[in-house]
């Protein structure tokens, strides 16, 4: 799947953009079923809220089929190929949460902000690709992302490791409202199988979840080949270090997985 002159334009100029209807019901469903399967396993990558509800599983492409293939596939790994004009490796894969009612925030703050000092990458040459597994709506936590603030390159950030569960790199609220004055605020809404695509640097973040509805989006964080990390000090399976260049897999790959399950399944 390749980006058209707009959205190359808007991406450029805004630091995101929105595809709607990516993939099907039923590619979907399979991706929800086993993002819940996941959850419940009491496994290392499966961080949870101090409620003991899901925030994060890492590392799924790793240890489940249907997410295997999702990481590989080419309406995920092309417009970005796209973009970098170069091949993509797997720097970061996971399924974010926001279990209904006890969903916690995620505060302010840059994705490159974090891979360059946590993990040594060299330059804001990767970026996240989500898919929205929920319909995200305005009520239930969507990303909130600050329009063409991906052009202020990386910013001061205060080390958080205590607000929730997930230690982030975070933005001054003065910084937030200075850059809110200059680009304004979206909230990223969308319907299952959308997927929102935002620059390294482009400062977002999102509210808790206090409504019976639950947002599951998954991250796919594509790195150009060239960019690899230097100095990592995450776990392998937070921040990857196989930097093998990602091959896709045939765009009915994930359809053909679904309708086996959902038949099985039934």
């Amino acid at each position: 799947m390749k980006l058209n002159k707009d959205q190359i334009r808007q991406f450029a100029d805004e630091g995101w953009i929105f595809l709607p209807e990516c993939f099907s019901e039923d590619e979907v469903a399979v991706l929800k079923a086993e993002a819940e399967n996941i959850y419940n396993e009491d496994r290392p990558e499966v961080w949870r809220e101090t409620s003991g509800a899901p925030r994060t599983a890492f590392a799924a492409h790793t240890y489940n089929e249907a997410f295997s293939i999702l990481g590989r596939h080419p309406r995920l790994i092309e417009p970005l190929e796209q973009v970098f004009n170069e091949k993509v490796y797997m720097h970061q894969y996971k399924i974010n949460a926001k279990a209904k009612f006890t969903g916690d925030v995620w505060q302010w703050h840059q994705d490159y902000g974090t891979w360059a000092r946590d993990d040594g990458m060299p330059e804001p040459r990767a970026m996240n690709i989500a898919v929205f597994l929920d319909e995200v709506f305005p009520f239930n936590g969507p990303l909130m992302l600050i329009p063409q603030s991906h052009k202020h390159g990386v910013l001061d950030a205060g080390h958080d490791t205590s607000t929730t569960s997930y230690p982030l790199w975070t933005l001054s609220e003065d910084a937030v409202e200075n850059l809110v004055d200059q680009g304004g605020l979206i909230a990223q809404t969308g319907k299952p199988g959308g997927v929102l695509m935002f620059h390294g640097n482009l400062v977002h973040g999102s509210a808790g979840n206090i409504t019976p509805f639950p947002r599951k989006i998954v991250y796919l964080t594509l790195n150009a080949v060239s960019n690899y990390i230097r100095k990592p000090t995450r776990e392998e399976w937070i921040a990857h270090q196989d930097f093998t260049p990602i091959e896709s897999c045939a765009d009915n790959a994930l359809q053909a997985y679904a309708q086996a399950y959902l038949q099985k399944s039934a």
